[in-house]
């Protein structure tokens, strides 16, 4: 069982819809309780860094979402998800994110001639032996919404990479707690997508 954070700022039933397409058995999950009895974690995110980490805090969850990306049960963020397991984002200067992992959150310059937000498909370079990539080929595409990006502080934290402007880190992984994260959108990325969310269900299985 797949247990999807409810704290107010995620996108719920796009991915229980995908996890149900692919097999796969998912709660939505709004105590701690049910987090605790699940097999991986979900944690989603839709909206501003600020307000998302507020909700969070506001839900009663903070810790146990903390504690759930500290162990060793698989876990995924996604979107702003993985944005609220860094330090912070220069979108809500001094919130603190639940700095799981270092490093910070930037915006795309203004300069750059870009659109921002970036909203569509674009091509990601994964690790080519992460385990969330499995079968995912190089310069697959994957859909983005986001106006900010990961700039990670440590390369073993790095699971793929994207270009739009400037270089930044499109997924994040600590391969040792099975700790996941996405600036992209599985869940509407097509067959790639779901090859994604397949890798990380099948991870509940492991030992």
């Amino acid at each position: 069982m797949i247990a999807i954070v409810d704290y107010g700022a995620g996108n719920l039933q796009s991915v229980r819809k995908a996890l149900s397409y692919i097999g796969a058995d998912s709660c939505i999950a709004a105590t701690r309780e049910q987090m605790e009895t699940a097999d991986a974690v979900i944690l989603p995110g839709v909206g501003a860094f600020g307000h998302a980490m507020a909700r969070l805090r506001e839900s009663g969850l903070y810790d146990a979402v903390r504690e759930a990306a500290l162990s060793k049960k698989p876990f995924l963020g996604i979107c702003l998800g993985l944005q609220m397991l860094f330090e912070e984002s220069e979108e809500s200067p001094g919130v603190r994110g639940l700095s799981v992992l270092e490093g910070t959150v930037r915006r795309f310059p203004a300069d750059m001639g870009l659109k921002v937000p970036q909203i569509g498909w674009n091509a990601i370079s994964p690790k080519p032996d992460c385990p969330l990539f499995a079968g995912v080929p190089d310069e697959a595409y994957v859909y983005f919404v986001h106006s900010y990006y990961l700039c990670a502080k440590h390369a073993e934290n790095v699971a793929a990479a994207s270009q739009y402007g400037v270089s930044f880190h499109a997924a994040a992984e600590d391969r040792a707690r099975k700790l996941y994260a996405t600036q992209f959108h599985p869940e509407k990325s097509g067959e790639v997508g779901l090859q994604i969310l397949k890798n990380f269900a099948a991870m509940q299985k492991e030992g």
